[in-house]
């Protein structure tokens, strides 16, 4: 019976297909690593030639950046038994403006602007997965200049004894706020290192719609809280946001479909996952109680699900 080699001194079908096929891979990978990847391990990131830049424009008259007037009383849009909302649209602003002012560090123009983007740049870098991503460099952020505004407050009274009533809002947050960042996923197969692929990112929100619903402390918990969740269950919500990007090292690709389609499938995936908050009233209760307590009923809804 003949034996069959793959290599042998005359030229054979198998021999060429082998041959090809390396030739190939081979070609990709040099395209890969020369023109798109940054193999320089001394450059924890590599700034772009250009920054990606959100064009400013585009949005209808009814979905600009509103601050609220504090010197008119404005009546709710909305007809029927829904209530005024406006008393809480003003706090909510004067909240935003104290977080944009401390982060600021209470200076204005260039300064500010400056220590912003210093704090969100090691807060992005304290919470980056290091396997992954390389140093994130932040090149501007805008925190815009609004505030969400709720609207039509309905409440939702329960039949069944002993579950408070609940408390539900529509609110649309209309800004222009804005992070422009670079850095480099990190390549380490097949040794560490391997190679970094330069990334520019610029994201832009400009619309976030949801309902919220406002769950009252329960007087006969054991821990009480107030709970904000968004949205509001068998609902969904309304995110337009805009992302500009470049990748590659000596080539680049600009604006990929596919990223702006991962990001914003994250965004949207985050809010779903952390859309409930629980505030601890001051000595009823203690954040690491509430936190047993989120734990369990989420031990008990996976045990029922099973």
């Amino acid at each position: 019976m003949a034996t069959a080699y793959v290599f042998t001194l005359q030229p054979t079908f198998t021999q060429g297909l082998i041959l090809g096929q390396a030739s190939i891979l081979l070609f990709l990978f040099l395209v890969l690593k020369y023109l798109f990847f940054d193999t320089d391990p001394d450059r924890p990131y590599r700034k772009a030639s250009y920054q990606p830049k959100v064009e400013a424009g585009g949005l209808e008259e009814d979905f600009k950046p509103r601050r609220f007037d504090f010197g008119r009383n404005e009546a709710s849009p909305h007809g029927g038994d829904a209530e005024s909302s406006e008393w809480l649209n003003v706090f909510l602003q004067q909240v935003l403006d104290a977080y944009r002012v401390k982060l600021r560090n209470g200076l204005a123009g260039l300064e500010g602007d400056e220590v912003a983007r210093q704090r969100v740049e090691d807060f992005a870098n304290k919470i980056r997965p290091t396997g992954f991503l390389d140093y994130i460099k932040v090149h501007s952020v805008d925190m815009g200049s609004s505030a969400p505004r709720l609207s039509r407050a309905r409440i939702h009274r329960q039949l069944t004894p002993g579950v408070e009533p609940t408390i539900e809002y529509d609110m649309n947050y209309i800004d222009s706020v804005s992070i422009s960042i670079s850095t480099s996923v990190l390549f380490n197969y097949p040794f560490a290192s391997f190679a970094r692929l330069p990334v520019s990112l610029t994201i832009s929100l400009s619309l976030f719609s949801s309902s919220v619903r406002l769950t009252p402390p329960n007087p006969h918990s054991p821990h009480p809280t107030i709970t904000f969740t968004l949205p509001t269950p068998h609902s969904d919500f309304t995110l337009d946001m805009r992302t500009t990007s470049l990748m590659g090292s000596r080539a680049k690709l600009e604006d990929v479909p596919k990223l702006h389609e991962l990001i914003l499938h994250q965004i949207r995936r985050v809010i779903v996952e952390k859309g409930t908050w629980k505030v601890v009233l001051p000595g009823l209760a203690s954040v690491t109680e509430v936190k047993e307590d989120v734990k369990s009923e989420r031990e008990l809804a996976g045990e029922t699900f099973d």
